[in-house]
């Protein structure tokens, strides 16, 4: 019987995997902060660069479709990297989808592939915490990715040495936010765990002096005098203390005396220079502050926008979607660039439980893939007669409205209005359509 010869067996195509997408993703980043001014890269723009048809781009970022590993060569080299082997895997191996298991909510962590830049925020960010005595305040409604920001910020940080932490202001009890020395001595007590130093309240707290000026020695003359490195201290949800009159203003005056202390000139500027600062808030300041003694007129102001277009696309492509023109058109149409909602949507286009279609004419239904937050952001709004009044005159106006700069402000905090000039107009389509229906038949007074 003669004998045959086997097949010869075709080299099975290969994708990025984890750490071969995020090499690849820092470096383009990089040559869009050197060349681009910060903005990422379209498509034609790579395909310039690299060589590689837009086409094929897409389905290198994809990481859904297998490629030659000489497509993948071109792409590093094209950003100053060399392929190896453990920046990716075989078609065979691969997961089916890099869509990730569960729905991401909340803070991305600092390499999560699912965080997108947008340009130039992280930059700012970065470059404001590396100047000594520096103060950042980063604002944008609930829900943009104000703490995703800031967790990618103190990552880079970390690289250069700086010593970080985050604190979220919303884990004080009301107990503690009802009493300035309480609250004071809370914040003391955490940084001083975080920074895995003994508490030494009792030694440096003297109520005789009052209770800024103790937590302030505290922090000169035991955190900061502690500390051969710089210190990033963020705090997260700083909009809690608003709601606390008989505190905030001691406790913003407090931190503006911080970042002035950094300025004087004196023996002590150069300890508190260690000091940087990162304040992260939802909303305008609508508590009665004195000028010189805010926090919220000093400093780097980082207002963090909605995603673009091509951020939309972008974190589409890492999902693995297909016909990415209309869902992106589909999605800044409904959402007006959310990042939480274009991440729902993309999230349950990709695993396939809804077709685009069906997501944009089901999209305010309390069964669609918004109904659990939206009944959400309803249930909350109706704690509050006066919100839910100001919003129905909103999404049942044809023209931005005017409201009392209060209901604006709590509004625009919840990511439910957005402000043009003294204005409001509803935040995207999909909350417009909802809130129009579900508040119909609620009385305005």
């Amino acid at each position: 019987m003669p004998h045959r010869s086997q097949p010869i067996k075709r080299k099975r195509g290969i994708m990025l995997n984890a750490r071969g997408w995020q090499r690849l993703q820092a470096a383009e980043q990089h040559a869009a902060d050197q060349h681009n001014s910060g903005k990422s890269f379209t498509l034609q723009e790579l395909s310039d660069r690299t060589g590689l048809s837009p086409n094929t781009l897409a389905r290198v970022r994809g990481r859904k479709v297998s490629v030659d590993q000489q497509t993948l060569e071109s792409y590093f080299r094209a950003f100053g990297l060399t392929l190896g082997t453990e920046d990716y895997t075989d078609a065979e191996s691969a997961p089916v989808s890099s869509r990730p298991p569960v729905m991401l909510t909340g803070q991305l962590p600092s390499d999560s592939l699912f965080y997108i830049c947008r340009p130039p925020s992280e930059a700012l960010c970065y470059e404001g915490l590396l100047q000594p005595g520096a103060l950042v305040r980063i604002k944008a409604p609930r829900q943009m990715g104000k703490t995703s920001l800031a967790a990618k910020v103190l990552s880079q940080a970390r690289e250069q040495h700086i010593l970080t932490t985050m604190t979220s202001l919303r884990l004080a009890d009301t107990v503690v936010l009802s009493d300035l020395k309480r609250f004071l001595q809370w914040l003391c007590a955490v940084i001083t765990q975080t920074l895995e130093l003994p508490n030494q309240l009792e030694q440096h707290w003297d109520d005789l002096f009052g209770n800024s000026y103790n937590c302030t020695n505290y922090f000169e003359s035991y955190i900061l005098s502690k500390l051969d490195q710089p210190l990033v201290l963020a705090l997260d949800e700083v909009d809690v203390v608003f709601d606390y009159p008989q505190i905030a203003a001691d406790f913003f005056g407090m931190l503006r005396a911080w970042y002035e202390k950094a300025r004087y000139g004196d023996a002590k500027s150069e300890l508190w220079q260690k000091l940087r600062i990162v304040l992260i808030h939802s909303t305008e300041v609508y508590v009665p502050l004195n000028l010189h003694q805010s926090p919220f007129n000093a400093g780097l102001a980082i207002d963090l926008p909605s995603f673009n277009s091509e951020q939309v696309m972008e974190l589409a492509q890492r999902y693995g979607l297909e016909n990415l023109d209309e869902t992106v058109a589909e999605l800044m149409s409904l959402t007006g660039g959310n990042p939480y909602l274009v991440q729902v949507g993309l999230h349950h286009l990709s695993g396939q439980l809804v077709s685009l279609e069906q997501l944009v004419q089901h999209s305010s239904a309390i069964d669609g893939v918004y109904g659990p937050h939206l009944r959400h952001l309803l249930a909350d709004l109706q704690k509050y007669p006066d919100l839910i009044a100001a919003l129905k005159r909103v999404v049942l106006s044809t023209s931005p409205f005017e409201l009392e700069p209060m209901q604006a402000f709590k509004l625009q905090s919840k990511g439910l209005v957005s402000m043009q000039d003294q204005q409001v107009v509803p935040s995207c389509n999909l909350y417009r359509r909802y809130f129009s229906q579900a508040l119909s038949t609620t009385e305005v007074f």
